[in-house]
């Protein structure tokens, strides 16, 4: 299709420098974003006020339809800038209505996530929305619609944010698509610094970053850091398959096994690096996207049938 210049443009921008709506813009066909329960609706959240904590009119959280080479989608996305994109009560509501009415439209959803986890303010209340988005997500699934996830933001993907993640028919990430149920202060301060020392984020990155996840099979696809990138991977994962049955479950979870048998006893990613033989292991984290691909085209683990 014919892109206006000004929105080819916006494609070539960095998604981890972008906002929510920057990415949503860009990343959809040129003018065919609906947002639904936009800011002029004022949806807030009730808690953050007791708490003297500045508000935002969306809760962080965009949620949509759109066209993507015509075909019709949902879209979420989280504002990584607000609150580190993080779970509250709203926020959690907006995501887990898409994906309800996913399931009854039998639509695909594309969630661009950027999320510290749940907010400690709302702590039940969150933690309730990311039970509630987990179960509508596999309702979805169930029901025929495929969920495609992108993590490239600011904030990473932590905490219950990845546990959704994981649920998704397809992961898509960056270099800077951190993912992890603990982020690295939460497990310095819960197992000491000899564990994990977050103040090194060499150790971060390479542990936790986009490159490692994809590595080991905990994203599907990887990316370099612009909107094109993520749209097109985004494209491929929407003409793949949709499915979700207990065969699906079963191979997600001897997947698991085999990277847990294979890798248990490592103490640094580098050591898993080596383990799937790949070459100039010292070299990774500099590794541009496209050599960094070539490099790990016959080596990463992948997730077969798995997902």
């Amino acid at each position: 299709m014919n892109v206006p210049a000004r929105h080819a443009d916006a494609r070539t921008r960095s998604w981890y420098e972008s906002t929510a709506r920057q990415r949503l813009e860009a990343f959809v066909d040129p003018g065919s974003l609906d947002e639904l329960i936009g800011p002029e609706q004022r949806q807030i959240s009730p808690h953050l006020e007791l708490f003297d904590l500045p508000e935002q009119f969306d809760d962080g959280m965009v949620v949509g339809r759109a066209r993507m080479d015509g075909a019709p989608v949902l879209v979420a996305a989280q504002e990584g800038w607000f609150m580190g994109g993080a779970f509250g009560e709203v926020h959690g509501a907006k995501l887990t209505g898409l994906l309800r009415a996913a399931a009854d439209l039998r639509r695909d959803v594309v969630i661009l996530f950027d999320t510290g986890g749940v907010r400690l303010q709302e702590a039940n209340a969150g933690e309730l929305a990311i039970a509630e988005i987990m179960r509508a997500v596999v309702q979805a699934r169930r029901a025929g619609a495929r969920v495609i996830g992108l993590i490239g933001g600011r904030a990473g993907c932590y905490g219950g944010g990845s546990l959704i993640a994981g649920c998704c028919s397809t992961l898509i990430v960056s270099e800077q698509g951190r993912i992890s149920v603990s982020g690295p202060e939460v497990i310095e301060t819960n197992k000491g610094v000899e564990e994990f020392d977050s103040r090194d984020r060499a150790l971060v990155w390479r542990t936790m970053g986009g490159k490692h996840r994809y590595l080991i099979g905990g994203a599907d696809l990887f990316v370099a850091d612009t909107v094109k990138a993520f749209r097109d991977a985004a494209l491929e994962a929407l003409a793949r398959p949709a499915r979700l049955d207990g065969a699906t479950l079963r191979a997600e979870q001897a997947r698991l096994q085999r990277r847990l048998d294979r890798f248990g006893a490592a103490a640094d990613a580098r050591d898993i690096w080596r383990a799937l033989a790949l070459r100039d292991v010292e070299e990774i984290p500099a590794m541009p996207a496209d050599a960094f691909l070539a490099s790990a085209e016959t080596h990463r683990e992948s997730s077969d049938e798995a997902r």
